[in-house]
């Protein structure tokens, strides 16, 4: 069993979906840390895909400090999943990670979960560009993760608005005394299970950290049609919890995307690229508004666009007739 020096015991959870040899990289990252980890528990979907990668043997053999739990795609559930991995744990402190998220150094654990003390009860990285991320997302990188670490309360949801709640499950560490307390994770969602969880948590007086050295490399080249579904489960999430984000509408984040993504590419002597990015904004919003008010959809409408076809075969609301 490892410890901190603290005496605190850290684990990593990370949801798996149909893994590839990245996945090895990752746990040879985790496992190089500055701050040991006690375990890394894996919550696969599918084991057929699991044994595809590791051939049918047993990933312990190569990394002792892992932990395999296989669910159906049927289970799948973005909150559901990752609190049944915290159920697994007896960590003082967890940490939610994504399969596509990978340390950018040793140094991650470490500063990830330096302020989790006092009233902090959640701490995310900051996520770097990839290797081969378009410029436009790059921009959004930089928008949504800055090189300025900070940490937010109720005093900020004034200044900062919802995002005032953001917080990141691609890679955030979670204190499991305020995490209990407050109930965890929401247990069936579409998507932002993370940005509920904060909001929850700062409604109840406690601040989330944004730790910019605490670094990730994790970004994705999506296509419009990509961003359009996307968008659909964010703006589905947010009409099914209106306690949250209707007295702190979002769109205002939207425009100072596209304010910041013409600076960038302005100042990268790109702007060729804008009106491709303008483009792109159009589908994301188009799909926003669309899971706002998916309630007035058809059914098939809403199987079609979304990217989790399980969320509404498992309870979620139908749409119109």
């Amino acid at each position: 069993m490892q410890k901190t020096e603290t005496g605190m015991k850290i684990d990593v959870i990370i949801p798996v979906y149909r893994p590839g040899r990245e996945l090895y990289t990752l746990l040879d990252r985790l496992e190089s840390q500055t701050v040991p980890v006690q375990s890394i528990i894996l919550m696969n979907t599918e084991k057929k895909y699991f044994d595809q990668l590791t051939g049918g043997g047993q990933l312990s053999d190569r990394y002792p400090d892992v932990k395999i739990r296989h669910i159906s795609k049927e289970e799948f559930d973005h909150g559901a999943t990752r609190h049944l991995g915290v159920t697994l744990s007896d960590a003082d402190i967890f940490i939610t990670m994504t399969q596509d998220a990978l340390p950018a150094d040793k140094y991650l654990v470490e500063r990830l979960t330096v302020r989790l003390s006092g009233q902090v009860a959640a701490a995310y990285a900051r996520q770097l560009p990839a290797e081969g991320c378009s410029e436009a997302e790059r921009a959004s990188r930089e928008f949504n993760y800055p090189p300025v670490s900070t940490v937010k309360s109720a005093e900020d949801i004034g200044r900062l608005g919802v995002k005032t709640f953001f917080c990141s499950n691609v890679c955030a560490a979670y204190r499991r005394d305020i995490y209990d307390a407050l109930g965890g994770f929401i247990r069936h969602t579409i998507f932002n299970e993370d940005m509920i969880y904060a909001a929850g948590a700062v409604k109840a007086g406690y601040s989330i950290a944004y730790e910019a050295d605490a670094r990730v490399f994790h970004s994705h080249n999506y296509t419009n049609m990509q961003q359009l579904r996307r968008n659909f489960d964010l703006g589905v999430s947010q009409a099914d919890h209106p306690e949250i984000f209707a007295e702190i509408p979002s769109e205002s984040e939207g425009k100072r995307l596209v304010v910041k993504t013409y600076t960038y590419l302005r100042k990268k002597k790109k702007l060729y690229l804008f009106p491709g990015f303008c483009i792109q904004c159009c589908f994301r919003y188009t799909g926003y508004l669309l899971g706002k008010h998916y309630k007035r959809l058809p059914r098939s409408w809403i199987l079609r666009i979304t990217t989790n076809r399980e969320y509404w075969e498992n309870g979620a609301g139908t749409g119109g007739e």
